[in-house]
């Protein structure tokens, strides 16, 4: 009887791992391969293929307009990552350190609203806050949205590696004759690098990926995003071309980031053993 369950369960799983997972993601995948291949097409066609060419990377790099979207995108993304890194990586450092679990639970349940608000709220209520400052719609907006959604990402990165940091290293460091700066900027963010970095290419990801909000608040501003949305109803054949370079980018990006969240918690599980034996 056992052994039938097993050859049973062994079939379901079998079944599942060579029929539904590569469905599911050809079903993701397929779309975005189809774009990638059509930004070779020599001719404008969306669904017929001509000839193999360069041609509309060429032409999406000619394009004013495309270039300073890029360059608003990038430009917005490197500030937002770095200002929100910041914030979060010392918020997580506070949110860990204090000592009222209860406070720690409200703080961490409050950071993790933005994740699960949709996007469409977020966006709604951020452009009727800079609507009730009397701001304008922009690069300004722009900037302090993406900010606002980004540091949510690192504090959940950060927070982890330093609740769980050995308190004995901080306790020594200031034995030794640090200070508490001197303490966090030579022992704490060291032992941080990896999961700061992590939080810090997510929310680069996520600031350079982002749509609604900055539709919502950007106003005239127009960043890779709004132009893809503005310029799809014309089908440019460039938009297929700017797609995947877009599309290699994010990849490079998440890669990176899940070798340095894969680094953080081996070298956490490496000290943890350590700990125990000792």
């Amino acid at each position: 009887m056992k052994s039938n369950r097993r050859y049973h369960h062994k079939r379901k799983f079998s079944i599942f791992y060579y029929f539904y997972i590569p469905l599911i993601m050809l079903f993701f995948y397929l779309p975005i391969i189809i774009i990638i291949i059509f930004s070779f097409n020599e001719g404008t066609s969306l669904v017929r293929w001509t000839n193999f060419s360069f041609h509309w990377y060429e032409e999406l790099f000619k394009d004013r307009i495309i270039m300073e979207a890029v360059q608003t995108t990038v430009i917005v993304a490197l500030l937002a990552t770095a200002i929100s890194t910041v914030i979060g990586t010392f918020g997580a450092i506070g949110i860990a350190t204090y000592k009222r679990k209860r406070a720690t639970n409200l703080i961490l349940s409050i950071n993790n609203l933005p994740l699960i608000t949709p996007d469409i709220v977020t966006a709604v209520a951020l452009s009727v806050l800079f609507a009730g400052f009397s701001m304008k719609s922009g690069f300004q907006t722009m900037l302090l949205a993406h900010i606002a959604f980004c540091t949510p990402y690192v504090i959940i990165s950060v927070y982890p590696k330093m609740a769980s940091m050995d308190k004995n290293l901080i306790e020594a460091a200031m034995d030794l004759g640090a200070t508490s700066r001197s303490a966090v900027f030579k022992v704490i963010i060291p032992e941080l690098l990896p999961s700061i970095l992590s939080g810090a290419i997510m929310a680069f990801t996520m600031s350079f990926d982002d749509f609604i909000i900055s539709y919502f608040v950007g106003g005239n501003t127009m960043n890779i995003s709004t132009y893809i949305y503005a310029s799809f109803k014309k089908a440019k054949p460039t938009v297929n071309a700017l797609m995947t370079i877009i599309f290699l980018v994010l990849m490079v990006l998440v890669f990176l980031s899940t070798l340095l969240s894969m680094k953080s918690k081996g070298e956490s599980m490496k000290r943890r053993k350590t700990h125990e034996k000792k």
